[in-house]
Order: C-alpha cells, then sequence, then structure tokens
C-alpha cells in the first residue's frame, strides 16, 4: 500500500525544513526526551521516522545508541554523511512497517508525523512501536495537528515562506468528514519545483491517549512544550509521553 509521504519528501522540501529548524530548537527537544521519560545512559533509542536524522544525531552525541528509520531515501543519504552518523544506524523504511526485530528503551516520533497514517494504520504503528519498547520504556509523540492546537487559531490561507532560499506555498483544506488537514505544497528553487499534498488526520488528546492505552502502553503524560508547560487548549502542540 502506498502512501502520500512515498513521494512528498524529494530534496527540495527535506532541505525546507532542514533549514526552517534550528539547533537549538533540536536540543530543546533532546533535553526533553531525556528529562521526560528519565532515559538511561547507553539506552537504544528508535527514531521513526527520523527524517534528516536531527533528533538521531542528537541523541548519538549524547552517548545513547540510535536507530533511525524513515521512508525518504534522500533523508537518509543526507543523515548518513551527518557529524556523528557513523554512532547511528540508518534505514530506510516505512513507518507503517515498524521492524519487529528491535529492541528500544523509548521510541519517538517527533517532527509532527504522528498522524500521517490513516486510523487502522496509525493503530497498527503504535501497536508495533509496543511490540519493540521493553517493559519500563517510553513512547514520546510529538503532535502538532492535535484538535486543541489545530482548530482553536484555524486558518486556511498561509502567507508564503521562503527559508534557506526555497519558497514554499501552500492551499489548505479542512476535510471535516474524515477529520484530516490537507495541506497542497510547493516548493520553488530557481528553476526547480517540487508539488505534493500532505495529509494529517486530525484526534483530539483524549483520542490520542486512547489509542496508545489501547497499544499496550501504561500512563500518560502530556505536555505543550518542551520547556515541560502541561497541554492545555491552544497549546502549540501536544508532546505525549507514554510508559511501556
Amino acid at each position: 500500500m502506498r502512501h502520500w509521504y512515498d513521494t512528498f519528501f524529494t530534496e527540495l522540501p527535506n532541505a525546507f525544513w532542514r533549514a526552517a529548524v534550528t539547533d537549538e530548537y533540536t536540543t530543546a527537544e533532546v533535553d526533553f526526551l531525556v528529562r521526560a521519560t528519565g532515559l538511561p545512559s547507553g539506552a537504544h533509542v528508535l527514531d521513526l521516522p527520523c527524517g534528516s536524522g536531527r533528533h538521531s544525531l542528537a541523541l548519538a552525541r549524547r552517548g545513547f545508541r540510535v536507530t533511525g528509520i524513515d521512508v525518504s531515501q534522500e533523508a537518509i543519504t543526507f543523515a548518513r554523511h551527518s557529524t556523528h552518523a557513523e554512532t547511528v544506524d540508518f534505514r530506510v523504511g516505512d513507518m507503517a512497517a515498524v521492524p519487529q526485530d528491535l529492541h528500544a528503551d523509548l521510541a519517538i516520533c517527533m517532527g509532527n508525523s504522528f498522524g500521517y497514517l490513516d486510523h487502522d494504520g496509525t493503530r497498527q504503528y503504535l501497536a508495533d512501536l509496543a511490540n519493540v519498547v521493553q517493559p519500563g520504556g517510553h513512547l514520546v509523540l510529538d503532535y502538532g495537528f492535535v484538535a486543541e492546537s489545530l482548530l482553536p487559531g484555524l486558518h486556511l490561507e498561509e502567507p508564503p515562506m521562503t527559508i534557506g532560499g526555497i519558497e514554499a506555498t501552500s492551499i489548505n483544506e479542512y476535510d471535516a468528514t474524515n477529520s484530516r488537514w490537507l495541506t497542497t505544497f510547493t516548493f520553488r528553487r530557481g528553476a526547480e519545483e517540487h508539488h505534493g499534498t500532505s495529509v494529517q488526520h486530525v484526534y483530539t488528546a483524549a483520542e490520542v491517549v486512547r489509542l496508545v492505552r489501547e497499544a499496550g502502553f501504561t500512563g500518560t503524560d502530556l505536555y505543550g512544550d518542551p520547556d515541560g508547560t502541561p497541554f492545555g487548549l491552544g497549546s502549540p502542540r501536544l508532546l505525549l509521553v507514554a510508559r511501556r
């Protein structure tokens, strides 16, 4: 089964988002991951999907063992040529097919990738992660399209953005019947163009908690920011920490 993201994440969109995120932002997120989960020294982290490897590499620099998996060959190739890449097991793979031969102390879904799959796919993804995470380990989900964050300030029109020499324009649509946020992107850099439509499935925080518990995780803590601010209506994102 093919997914929208199979062909979306080519070099242009990947380069745009690599330029959009600062090192300081990544540091704050990794600080949160370690603090919120009590991740012990030398623990194994599964980063799926890992994108261009910013969390995987930052965790590896702190001495953690990391497996980073992403469907984008371009993103994985970029990650493999980064500093400290030799200490990370980078693989090309789909979040819809979590390798079941892994054993992790922490599984992370960062970069707003939660919600990429349809409902059945999301349930399977979480169940597969529960099989991989060791008892006593943790799961962290980063979800910017949770209903309490998305809907209060909903704007379908967004101005074009230029980051790292790449212009991104977008046309948004909210599919209320299926609770989906659809964004048709055009990325431009000189004469280069890339077109793609992203699909984000929208859940309430309570629905995400139910899905995570159904998968086999126990206990959930909800944060609205890597600084540890509790999650609430209007929070910019949901950072969910669950225990296995």
